[in-house]
């Protein structure tokens, strides 16, 4: 499989998400919250983008709690274990300072910043965390990104002084024949005929990871038989093939004759 990275259009629609984040009037609306079910590629989107930013990206854990979230904030921020400090009043002060410090630092160079915390339907349902993250937003106007799934937003909406600052709701949705054939086009070092990039599109039902899959067993089947026409490798030439596992059944998926 070729390397490198598939700009979708949930990529382009987060891009666009956190532009307008950029130029909200109200300093309040400090939040962005993703959404979207597993396997639309957003844990490879924000960890990208975060890394390209030089933001901090956090994986929220199933016992979090304001304290342990805040110890490994102050660890993103580049404080060290021993320097953070004990309790939980010191402890956030310590997270405010080091999010102004490196919130300043990030507009001096014209960058943009924002906490992402990935996995946040874990922090959604606890009213501890999500006031937590709304006092960070308000004391130092750093951004916060929450990515979940479906019930992140409803959890959310008990929580409506938090709710109130959420600037936009981005959701990822699954991969139309476009993206597919920018997937297959990036990634797959074999060329693909349409009739089967469309069976790919059908049969993955948009969903990043079983593309990923399905790239995989295109390949594995051109390295043997190469494409007969220009066009690349067609969906008579791979029938009868494994493709990939239905992600609900786990039975195969199989190509078609035609």
């Amino acid at each position: 499989m070729k390397q490198g990275f598939v700009e979708t259009r949930n990529y382009t629609k987060f891009m666009e998400g956190m532009t307008a984040l950029e130029a909200r009037g109200s300093v309040e609306c400090r939040l962005v919250v993703v959404d979207g079910l597993p396997g639309l590629g957003k844990t490879t989107i924000l960890h990208r983008w975060a890394a390209m930013e030089d933001c901090i990206y956090l994986r929220a854990k199933t016992e979090w709690s304001a304290y342990w979230m805040m110890s490994e904030l102050l660890i993103g921020l580049g404080v060290s274990d021993a320097e953070i400090p004990r309790g939980h009043e010191k402890r956030f002060r310590a997270c405010i300072a080091a999010l102004s410090e490196r919130l300043a630092r990030a507009q001096t160079a014209r960058q943009q910043f924002a906490i992402v915390i990935d996995e946040a339907d874990h922090v959604s349902g606890k009213s501890a965390l999500v006031d937590t993250i709304r006092d960070f937003t308000d004391l130092t106007e750093v951004p916060f990104v929450l990515v979940g799934m479906g019930r992140i937003r409803d959890n959310l909406t008990k929580h409506p002084q938090t709710a109130s600052r959420i600037s936009r709701y981005i959701r990822f949705e699954p991969a139309g024949i476009d993206d597919v054939q920018v997937f297959l086009d990036r990634k797959c070092a074999i060329p693909v005929a349409p009739d089967l990039a469309s069976f790919v599109a059908q049969a993955t039902r948009g969903f990043n990871r079983e593309i990923l899959e399905a790239i995989v067993s295109i390949e594995r089947f051109g390295q043997r038989n190469a494409p007969a026409g220009p066009e690349g490798l067609t969906l008579r030439e791979m029938a009868g093939e494994h493709l990939i596992n239905d992600r609900k059944s786990g039975q195969a998926i199989m190509v078609p004759g035609r």
